[in-house]
């Protein structure tokens, strides 16, 4: 499962980031968006694109063609 198909108010930890991108996978880890991290979906647009998500203390607002490329497992 991806970032991108988790519902709002869902909780999940990542599993790996943007293996492919190595460029991309600096940013998102930068980010806090690193294997492990534990994320909470709080809210998705109106047309569904951005995702704001939670990652410990930070709020960020994420493309959700850059969060198809963070793989999950859902927590609860």
């Amino acid at each position: 499962m991806t970032l991108a198909e988790v519902l709002p108010q869902g909780r999940c930890r990542i599993i790996n980031a943007a293996e492919d991108r190595r460029d991309f996978q600096s940013r998102l880890y930068s980010l806090g968006l690193h294997p492990g991290a534990e994320v909470s979906v709080l809210h998705v647009a109106p047309l569904g694109d951005p995702l704001q998500v939670k990652v410990g203390n930070t709020l960020l607002s994420i493309r959700r063609q850059e969060a198809a490329m963070v793989e999950v497992e859902i927590t609860s």
